[in-house]
């Protein structure tokens, strides 16, 4: 099976190619990318563990659900898609803002991605992926603030960065 490949985009999210994933991971080139948080009716967030034998940030803990459209994709598809593979469960998501960040793992990789990051609501337990998710749970979205503090090695290097962005786009907007 031939590895899947990630877009390149420039600043202006307009694509130059594209490239292997672990490769743009090894060499921190900048590429599209997307992250879902799901939100249920009590103000909870889904939270995934990352399943153990991940490549990196294996059990880390992490937002519903975070990947790389495919060529071809918009940014709704490509949610839609992954969300399904990896959650096994399907909602209506929309697109909240993007933005750029680089973030280096212990393993040598770098995230550098342009990350659009969307929302949807689901209230129900989702049918999890044992391939790419060890666990999940709701939490109120002030505990994970207060819980990245307090422990910030069970999570992901990406979501505490993503994470802070969500966070200040709710305290600006009305969702």
């Amino acid at each position: 099976m031939e590895e899947e490949k990630v877009i390149l985009v420039n600043e202006l999210d307009e694509p130059i190619g594209l490239m292997p994933k672990l490769e743009a991971h090894q060499k921190a080139i900048l590429h599209r990318a997307f992250s879902i948080f799901i939100l249920n009716d009590k103000k909870e967030m889904m939270l995934q563990q990352r399943a153990q034998h991940k490549y990196h940030s294996p059990l880390l803990w992490t937002n519903t659900c975070c990947s790389h459209q495919r060529q071809g994709e918009t940014n709704i598809q490509a949610g839609n898609r992954r969300l399904f593979e990896e959650m096994g469960f399907k909602t209506e998501i929309k697109e909240l803002f993007h933005f750029i960040y680089k973030a280096p793992f212990d393993n040598g990789l770098t995230e550098h991605e342009l990350d659009h990051v969307m929302i949807g609501y689901y209230n129900e337990a989702p049918i999890i992926n044992p391939d790419e998710v060890e666990n999940w749970k709701w939490m109120k979205i002030e505990e994970v603030k207060n819980d990245m503090q307090i422990h910030p090695e069970i999570y992901t290097v990406w979501f505490k960065i993503i994470f802070d962005e969500f966070y200040h786009f709710l305290e600006d907007h009305t969702i």
